[in-house]
């Protein structure tokens, strides 16, 4: 399975004992793919670094790219689906580029891709994606 995680979700899975550890964690053994890109990236470390610190933000930025189940994209293309967000569509021009079976997010700005019938983008909340993978 090969997924795109947006940052609210990823920042939400990195404390040890998060309710939500398992997505950090799964990211880590190699559950599934993540597809990530450097505007991506810069977001994640720009937001764990304001909420977190700026130590951890940098930790997490070396090791994604770094670890074996992580695509790097480079993209071609801007979709621009997302209009209320337009920052938001750094994540869906992601998943199309690497072919992501699931955006994994909590934003509401997203929901308008269920009604967008090309480029299909499947887009996920982390509970849905926990029943997927663990049945819970």
């Amino acid at each position: 399975m090969r997924l795109v995680i947006d940052t609210n979700c990823l920042l939400v899975s990195i404390p040890r004992f998060s309710k939500t550890r398992w997505l950090y964690d799964g990211i880590k053994s190699g559950l599934f793919e993540i597809g990530i890109t450097t505007e991506i990236l810069e977001e994640y470390e720009e937001i764990i670094g304001g909420f977190y610190s700026p130590n951890l933000a940098t930790n997490v930025v070396k090791l994604l790219p770094n670890l074996k189940n992580t695509l790097r994209v480079n993209l071609y293309y801007k979709w621009e689906l997302i209009i209320q967000d337009m920052d938001d569509n750094k994540f869906v021009d992601c998943a199309i580029a690497c072919q992501a079976d699931y955006v994994i997010t909590h934003d509401k700005h997203f929901n308008v891709l269920k009604k967008i019938p090309f480029p299909k983008v499947e887009v996920l909340k982390m509970n849905e994606l926990k029943r997927i993978l663990f049945g819970d």
